[in-house]
């Protein structure tokens, strides 16, 4: 299909684009650049290749991509300010492998990375077999599972809220940075006190609902100026890609704090969604503006009939998180056996339509990718 691409072995769609490559290249900086080719070079190596890649972008014999599907939305926006490419990106000069939604002015290719990677591991595998158990455990300890690790606005905002409701003390709850945050579109006053700028706890799972390769990892939260302990946590490793059934089985229902939350409508899913939904949990996302909207035209089902999600069409971040929140502690109020019975044969359907999606992604990014390059060439 292609007899000039050449790849970056760290990029996140090497594994589909390898066999169409005639080269690939760990260092870059060490790569004999030949005329007339496409390279796809990932975000590690393009941080360290800034100069050289700039003057490639800005030639003529050369195609460049930024490879940076772990990302999306603004974060991605902010990693190419970041590296000084925001220029050449919305120039059209050099065009981008998104993870999630960008503004029109960037020339992109999505791909959901997440929902790819996820199902790469065999462990999450096996832990999907064991949804059953969610719905036969009774009496639960907690109602819900919220689960945070770096500090972001709504994150922090929904921590506090939480603990005013009392909710916070109903659910199996972490957040690994207590860090402020602050943003002009979510404030959170108590006493004259904007909450949203004060350290907040930092909290960790339990280690008998952590995966087993981190269950011993000695956190220390008391050492001065330490607020950030994910590092820590994960011994420097992607640990929250992995799936455990535990955290699962004891809740009703998953809180997911995506990355992004604006009011824009620009999406990116993250394994903080493709983890409730491999493992049949119902949830519910605070996310952008039309997320919902976005999960369906995926293909998954979302749980219309048993709450409202009319949050999702919300422009104000403001009241998009107050209804979130309003939704969240009604259900607490509720029989959450009964919700749960009301939501296993949507979280059944989007199990199975995970794996059938996954296939799909895999076997389209190929001919995705060569109509994309056709277009922007």
């Amino acid at each position: 299909m292609l007899d000039n691409l050449r790849i970056d072995t760290f990029s996140v769609v090497y594994d589909l684009l390898k066999p169409y490559a005639v080269e690939e290249f760990w260092e870059f900086k060490d790569c004999v650049l030949v005329p007339g080719s496409i390279y796809v070079i990932g975000r590690r190596q393009t941080e360290e290749n800034l100069s050289r890649i700039r003057e490639m972008v800005l030639s003529p014999d050369y195609t460049v991509i930024f490879d940076n599907a772990a990302e999306g939305s603004y974060t991605l926006e902010e990693h190419a300010k970041r590296y000084q490419l925001d220029d050449l990106i919305r120039s059209g000069n050099l065009l981008v492998l998104s993870g999630g939604d960008q503004s029109d002015d960037y020339t992109y290719i999505k791909h959901d990375h997440f929902i790819n990677v996820f199902l790469g591991y065999e462990h999450n595998i096996e832990e999907m077999t064991r949804t059953d158990e969610i719905y036969n455990h009774a009496d639960k300890p907690y109602k819900f599972l919220f689960l945070n690790g770096r500090a972001r606005p709504h994150r922090k905002y929904l921590w506090q809220r939480f603990r005013q409701l009392g909710l916070l003390d109903q659910s199996l709850w972490t957040m690994l940075d207590s860090n402020p945050v602050v943003w002009k579109n979510l404030n959170l006053w108590a006493n004259n006190v904007n909450l949203m700028t004060e350290i907040t706890p930092i909290q960790h799972l339990p280690s008998e609902y952590e995966y087993a390769q981190y269950q011993r990892t000695q956190i220390h939260t008391d050492i001065p100026g330490r607020h950030f302990i994910k590092q820590q946590l994960f011994d420097n490793t992607w640990g929250e890609i992995y799936l455990q059934t535990e955290p699962y089985r004891d809740t009703y229902f998953s809180v997911v704090t995506e990355t992004v939350f604006v009011e824009s409508d620009l999406s990116f899913r993250t394994e903080k969604i493709v983890k409730p939904l491999a493992m049949g949990h119902p949830w519910i996302a605070v996310a952008n503006r039309g997320y919902y909207r976005d999960i369906r035209n995926l293909g998954f089902q979302t749980f219309s009939h048993a709450i409202d999600e009319s949050f999702d069409l919300i422009d104000s971040p403001q009241d998009r998180i107050e209804r979130i929140i309003a939704i969240v502690n009604d259900l607490c109020q509720q029989d959450l056996a009964d919700f749960l019975d009301l939501c296993y044969n949507i979280c059944k359907y989007n199990q199975q339509h995970l794996v059938e999606l996954r296939e799909q992604i895999r076997s389209e990014f190929p001919n995705r990718f060569w109509q994309f390059l056709q277009q922007h060439q």
